[in-house]
């Protein structure tokens, strides 16, 4: 497939759509059970409660095969961050979402077989994937079973501290969903991304940058 990339396997694009998916039940049921009142006509309280939990067991099981593949597969290297140079680099790409994109200007950093993110994601994805989700894991787990819950912790209730982190999270990756919605328009065409989790292949955008460069050697 010329100037395409295959950068998604199978695995990742599976874990990614089931990932969406649960991740929305998630947020559509927290979100009934949150604001939940005899007036109220979103999801019934009794069944809210049944898809969130059922879709938090779920998505930890899904989490689990996402950091299994991470550990044995290339893929893992995608996050890890390269601390020299990187607040320049972070420099150049928030200048680029900010303005550059609406300028047609060509990405400073764009994505090819050695590359799958660009810093801002790479930070963003590393601190949601690996900090942000697994509180989510573990306040959601300790909700689900409360008597392993410290009662109390520094004069803060042990119960009511583990429900605000829980919740927080949720708040979170709510926003960095919206986010992550709107930043994957940000290809050549507003359907790219969505096309390559669809299908595997990216266009290889690291082959206009080695051109780039080889006519400004020539220049």
């Amino acid at each position: 497939m010329s100037g395409k990339v295959y950068l998604y396997p199978i695995w990742i694009r599976l874990w990614h759509w089931l990932n969406a998916l649960l991740c929305l039940v998630l947020i559509f049921s927290g979100i009934s059970m949150h604001y939940a009142s005899p007036d109220a006509t979103r999801i019934r309280f009794d069944l809210a409660v049944t898809m969130h939990n059922i879709s938090g067991i779920l998505l930890t099981a899904n989490y689990i095969i996402f950091f299994l593949g991470n550990l044995f597969t290339g893929n893992g290297r995608n996050y890890l961050i390269q601390f020299r140079g990187f607040r320049q680099r972070m420099w150049k790409q928030i200048y680029y979402y900010a303005f550059g994109v609406f300028k047609k200007e060509e990405a400073p950093f764009p994505i090819g077989s050695a590359r799958k993110f660009n810093p801002l994601q790479q930070v963003t994805y590393a601190v949601v994937m690996y900090f942000m989700v697994p509180m989510i894991f573990i306040t959601g787990w300790a909700l689900l079973f409360p008597q392993v819950i410290v009662s109390e912790w520094l004069g803060i209730n042990g119960f009511a501290a583990t429900d605000f982190l829980h919740i927080l999270g949720g708040f979170g990756v709510s926003i960095f969903l919206v986010i992550h919605l709107y930043f994957a328009t940000m290809g050549k065409k507003p359907t790219d991304h969505y096309k390559a989790m669809i299908s595997g292949y990216h266009d290889d955008e690291s082959e206009h940058e080695s051109e780039n460069d080889s006519e400004k050697n020539h220049i």
